[in-house]
């Protein structure tokens, strides 16, 4: 925060890119508020959160456990006209996996397949891991059988 700051100092230019760095860090560090107010001020610095900063954001509330703040923040997102990608999906499907939301789970999955994206090599891990291990609700099961 020291360099940020002293960036901000000499009004050195900062970019989305040093932002989600920054925020990245913070909710690396368990820093979730700090990170929380650094994307909340982002419109009065004059920038716009991308894909990649709401991204962060949705995995730093997840990780803290935050599910109904992440999905709302996924609606904001999509409200503010900036779409989620595949690292968005996959991001919150794992957040809410974590924390067995299956039911959720299951809506992202379908969100993300309408829209043309599939499942990375570390969700498609824990899903086959909570099916082997029939710890899957009916929801996911049948989401699966009706997929493959």
């Amino acid at each position: 925060m020291a360099l940020f700051q002293e960036m901000e100092d000499k009004k050195l230019h900062r970019d989305i890119v040093i932002y989600n760095i920054l925020i990245d860090g913070m909710c690396n560090a368990g820093k979730l508020t700090t990170a929380r107010e650094l994307f909340n001020t982002l419109p009065t610095k004059g920038l716009q959160p991308n894909v990649r900063t709401y991204t962060i954001m949705i995995k730093g509330l997840c990780k803290e456990g935050l599910l109904d703040e992440a999905r709302e923040l996924l609606e904001k997102m999509e409200e503010n006209g900036c779409s989620p990608d595949d690292v968005t999906y996959n991001t919150i499907i794992q957040g809410f996996l974590q924390h067995n939301e299956t039911s959720w789970v299951v809506k992202y999955l379908q969100m993300m397949v309408n829209k043309g994206f599939s499942a990375n090599a570390t969700t498609a891990t824990i899903l086959i891991d909570l099916l082997s291990t029939n710890q899957a609700d009916k929801a996911l099961q049948d989401f699966f059988q009706k997929s493959v």
